[in-house]
């Protein structure tokens, strides 16, 4: 064998060794340009081995040869230590932790606090009842509006006129006398009674609804007529 044989062979081999060891697909070679001190240590194991095949004459040669080749072979490498996707040679942050956002040059990216959407203030909501119990709001079995519920409803028109009223139901009820489909008609006429005045007084109709509730919700015992007095009632609900 000739001495460029004995001497060429031993390199190529090693260089064979390293470079399949530090060169991974992914970026993830364990022998890359960051650990070139073990690759020197390798190479120059290899390399005396193998130049201890030829004779012992050639073992320190090829240990040194071993020792410079293995250094360059893997510094030439392209690793990425901190898996972030950008290879060492290009990382200007190395050891960025896993996980981490990072621009091209490897450094992590800014990270913002997330946004915060104001919570909204839930719509404040107020009922205001006019019942039988006070003063006597319709006439028996009527749904004409009695002086004393007028002037109920006059007192609360500041309220209700306020600029932060967003929207006002008007929601009627009676007491158990009667057959459940009349009641729920009588409701429903005197809750539309009350909300006819309250428009009549400069309410604006896009703020107002009425509907009528019938004998379904009662307050009161229906059994006493003091009870039936209080279930007799219109109520006002009010959103803000």
């Amino acid at each position: 064998m000739s001495v460029l044989t004995r001497t060429v062979l031993p390199v190529l081999l090693l260089g064979s060794l390293l470079t399949g060891c530090a060169t991974h697909s992914d970026g993830t070679a364990p022998l890359n340009q960051r650990t070139w001190p073990i690759c020197s240590v390798i190479g120059g194991l290899v390399g005396g081995g193998l130049g201890a095949i030829e004779s012992g004459g050639w073992a320190a040669g090829g240990a040194a040869l071993g020792i410079l080749t293995g250094g360059l072979i893997c510094y030439a490498q392209d690793g990425d230590e901190d898996s972030d996707g950008v290879f060492d040679r290009r990382d200007r942050c190395p050891d960025t932790p896993e996980n981490t956002p990072v621009d091209h040059r490897g450094c992590p990216l800014p990270q913002y606090p997330a946004s915060v959407k104001p919570v909204e203030p839930a719509p404040v909501s107020e009922v205001i009842t006019l019942s039988d119990a006070g003063n006597v709001l319709f006439a028996f079995d009527k749904s004409d509006l009695t002086p004393a519920a007028r002037s109920q409803l006059d007192a609360l028109m500041g309220k209700l006129q306020n600029a932060d009223v967003v929207s006002i139901k008007v929601v009627g009820h009676t007491d158990s006398k009667g057959s459940d489909a009349y009641n729920q008609a009588l409701s429903e006429r005197r809750a539309s009674s009350v909300a006819a005045y309250l428009l009549s007084q400069g309410l604006a109709p896009n703020k107002l609804t009425s509907e009528g509730k019938g004998e379904s919700q009662p307050v009161a015992d229906n059994e006493t007529e003091e009870g039936r007095a209080k279930n007799r009632r219109v109520e006002l609900h009010i959103n803000r």
